[in-house]
């Protein structure tokens, strides 16, 4: 069975790739500030886990929108 890619992905330019990157970049940051929130809210101060949530949205957060910043542009002049 052979794998094919999808049209849109195989005909896009590269401006519409960067903000398919972007934007699953800001989504892994807005996944990152709800699990930091919901840490926040922890009663029992040993149930917190080791995983670093604030510094996961900042990184994916920066990185989301550089992509974006740079597609956008691109993209809206065609």
């Amino acid at each position: 069975m052979q794998w094919t890619e999808p049209d849109f992905l195989l005909f896009a330019s590269d401006a519409e790739l960067l903000a398919l990157w972007g934007g699953a970049a800001v989504f892994v940051a807005l996944v990152a500030l709800v699990m930091e929130r919901r840490r926040a809210r922890i009663v029992r101060i040993d149930r917190i886990g080791w995983m670093p949530w604030t510094g996961i949205f900042l990184t994916f957060a920066v990185l989301g929108a550089s992509l974006l910043a740079v597609a956008v542009p691109a993209m809206l002049r065609g």
